[in-house]
């Protein structure tokens, strides 16, 4: 589909400083037509149909309004050397490495890029102009859609009102899936010219008619993709990409890093965090936030079937991202920005996560899946035994017959779903509460096969700040980084720091400082632990990590007789084995809480370094003085 056939042409309920920004993007892209879209249900279904006649999306035959888009092979991912954060001042995004900036040796990138592992800088100005050259005409025959949408709940203070210009449909209804979308938004503004709005601009990059070889259902610009955000200006602008995490202004790109940008200026935090609440047998409620990496188990943990001790009830705000915010009586409370999931399929089965299988058979798109001859979705680990796996009854997100004894996966690594969250069957009730629920604990988490136990609890805020800082995990296909190296991720925000890491340390750390407010405890666990011998994993996760939830949540009891017990070590404070009061609801494997004194003076180090070669003059002395503790005590280890 190159051009909508019930495009508007009208911008006249678009607010004025909004309607200018329009114009000159319209003037700039040079499309064929444009529409402002409303976000309801005729205009939606336009978009599928016309979508669907082009051979963009296929719909799928078993379930109701779900359809399948498979990308260009090589727009499958976030593009993280192509994401790029453009300000005046380079050390307000990264610091200067000990070992100085790699040279730029991509001809496609530009050559004054400063990259480093925790973000990647550029002179805003020159930026712009760079950009300015890749827009120009870059919508010929195809239609400019402007989406008017809201990040966070109606009526909330906390949430941002934004609108993204897109030469893509399958960004338009993807958006209206995962944000609040339609002119009704503009009702929210505090500043009714629209000055206050975050702009964002994205294409596809591929104006028409095009002599160049392009995939036929997924047109984009993979050579040439950039994704930059201005902090300074508010404004996203991305070119080439229509994977979503690239061309979704406003998951990644707003909901994280403008946003951190915006929540360090404004005094809250925006964080890759889920939300969920946890009522104990006792009728309790508490709410959480956790922080993995993407791909780490976020959407199954925050979508918890419990399984091992009796009475739980896990119910769901997010599973991606949370604003916080302290209230005026010094509770830290969280908002989900986002209106749906944007979830990894590869893993998701019955035995994993129920309910998010569960949600994804209406109003879904699917990106990357494999499909069944009978009209189905398949992909690797969905724990279903299918008829024809070694036969070419599949087709594969490559758009090509598949069998098992192919020996490629049918359905990409990172294939995702993308539905609303008005499906979750275990969806909180406060999940819309303009003002947010109050979150009790924080939980840092990632992929370690060895070395770092199932879960402990920081000493003090502080040295919660510094477990965050420090996580590890091994990658995943959610980025384009290859096989299973250990990285660097702390807060699991790595790949999306608006901002410099070291200011950012320094905003957590002022929270600390501050009077009146009651700060959450801080956790870390860890799922993935392996026996050495076996490769086998130690705990049993997903429906049994209630088990550990259930120790963090006696944690947080006022009752001494209620409260879980726990042992001190040099790394935190850990469930003490030897009393009831543990882990509960089964056998644990004593393996998974050793500390191995060799295995954390190495981690000690690496850390050092990372810090020292990343950060340097920007590391806040209460991460040194961390660390230099963390090292005191385990010389001290007999």
């Amino acid at each position: 589909m190159e051009t909508f056939a019930h495009a508007n042409n009208s911008l006249d309920n678009l607010p004025p400083k909004i309607r200018e920004y329009v114009q000159e993007k319209i003037n700039l892209c040079q499309p064929s037509n444009f529409h402002v879209c409303d976000g309801g249900e005729e205009e939606n279904q336009q978009l599928l149909d016309g979508m669907e006649e082009a051979g963009v999306i296929r719909r799928l035959k078993k379930y109701k309004n779900c359809y399948i888009a498979t990308t260009d092979p090589r727009d499958v991912a976030r593009v993280e050397s192509r994401t790029i954060i453009c300000t005046k001042n380079m050390n307000d995004v990264v610091s200067t490495p000990r070992s100085g900036f790699p040279v730029v040796t991509d001809p496609n990138l530009p050559k004054n890029l400063k990259q480093t592992p925790l973000g990647n800088w550029m002179d805003s100005d020159e930026m712009l102009e760079i950009m300015e050259q890749r827009f120009d005409g870059c919508m010929r025959g195809r239609t400019l859609f402007v989406i008017p949408y809201m990040m966070g709940p109606y009526s909330s203070p906390y949430s941002k009102v934004a609108i993204e210009i897109t030469d893509s449909p399958y960004v338009v209804v993807s958006m209206r899936i995962m944000t609040r979308m339609g002119t009704q938004v503009f009702k929210e503004l505090k500043e009714s010219d629209g000055s206050t709005i975050v702009k964002c601009l994205h294409s596809v990059g591929v104006p028409l008619p095009t002599d160049k070889p392009i995939c036929a259902t997924w047109p984009s610009n993979p050579e040439r993709t950039l994704i930059t955000h201005f902090p300074e200006r508010n404004e996203i602008i991305s070119y080439g990409s229509g994977y979503g995490g690239n061309s979704l202004c406003g998951k990644k790109c707003l909901a994280l890093r403008i946003g951190s940008t915006l929540a360090k200026r404004e005094g809250w935090l925006a964080e890759h965090m889920l939300i969920m609440s946890v009522t104990n047998p006792e009728g309790v409620k508490k709410y959480f936030v956790a922080a993995f990496p993407s791909a780490c188990g976020k959407t199954n943990l925050a979508m918890l079937r419990p399984n091992g001790i009796p009475g739980y009830k896990v119910e769901c705000v997010g599973d991606d991202i949370a604003w916080m915010h302290f209230d005026d009586e010094g509770r830290l409370r969280a908002i989900n920005p986002e209106y749906g999931f944007f979830g990894v399929a590869p893993g998701t089965s019955k035995s994993t996560n129920p309910i998010a299988l569960d949600m994804v058979h209406e109003n879904t798109i699917f990106t990357n899946v494999a499909e069944t001859s009978d009209g189905d979705v398949y992909w690797e680990g969905i724990g279903e035994e299918i008829d024809g796996l070694h036969e070419t009854l599949i087709r594969s997100w490559k758009n090509k017959r598949w069998s098992v004894d192919l020996g490629e996966p049918a359905a990409h690594p990172n294939s995702r779903f993308c539905t609303t969250i008005k499906q979750c069957s275990i969806l909180d009730p406060e999940w819309n509460n303009p003002q947010g629920v109050p979150i009790e604990a924080i939980i840092f988490g990632g992929r370690r096969p060895a070395g770092v136990p199932l879960v402990y609890e920081s000493f003090n805020w502080q040295h919660g700040v510094f477990v965050g800082a420090s996580m590890r995990s091994e990658a995943t296909a959610a980025a384009e980084f290859k096989g299973k190296q250990i990285m660097h991720d702390p807060f699991a925000m790595r790949p999306f720091f608006g901002y410099n890491f070291g200011q950012y340390l320094s905003h957590w750390l002022s929270f600390g400082k501050k009077e009146g407010v009651h700060l959450p405890k801080i956790y870390h666990v860890n799922w993935f632990l392996k026996d050495s011998k076996t490769n086998e994993f130690l705990w049993p996760g997903f429906g049994e990590n209630i088990r550990v939830i259930d120790w963090i949540f006696r944690r947080l009891s006022n009752d001494s007789s209620q409260k879980a017990a726990a042992r001190e070590t040099p790394i935190g404070l850990l469930p003490d084995q030897t009393t009831p009061n543990g882990i509960r609801g089964g056998e644990v494997n004593p393996a998974l809480f050793d500390i191995s004194t060799d295995f954390w003076r190495e981690e000690c180090k690496s850390i050092r370094n990372y810090f020292q070669e990343n950060v340097n003059e920007n590391l806040p002395e209460e991460i040194t003085l961390e660390l230099n503790a963390l090292e005191k005590r385990l010389s001290q280890q007999i």
